[in-house]
């Protein structure tokens, strides 16, 4: 996901959002468990260490459990992936006016 930020707003969508997973650190259970690996598993790796294992401080690692068909968990997947999109631009008109403003807008979740 790129940063740890990222990685904690995607783990927010997929356990309150679409109830793909819980946030845990022991990845040892029956149901879907997600953890930040920079942050938890691994923070006490060295960074340079961490950095040649390839694990990025948005990496997200998954044990995923057996409720649930792999269509319905695919499908939780990608919409929690969707709601990391940043969402389009609203276009506004002004009367009379030959331009039109963009607003980006924001969307900052934290877990």
């Amino acid at each position: 996901m790129g940063t740890e930020d990222r990685a904690n707003r995607l783990m927010h969508h997929l356990q309150n959002t679409t109830q793909f997973g819980l946030m845990a650190v022991s990845l040892g259970y029956y149901e879907t468990l997600m953890s930040c690996s920079g942050s938890s598993t691994s923070s006490e790796m060295p960074p340079e260490d961490r950095a040649r294992a390839g694990i990025s401080p948005g990496l997200v690692r998954m044990s995923v459990g057996y409720n649930g068909t792999l269509e319905q968990r695919w499908a939780q997947f990608e919409r929690a992936l969707a709601l990391m999109q940043p969402p389009p631009p609203q276009q506004h008109h002004h009367k009379g006016a030959d331009r039109v403003d963009a607003d980006a807008g924001s969307n900052h979740c934290k877990h």
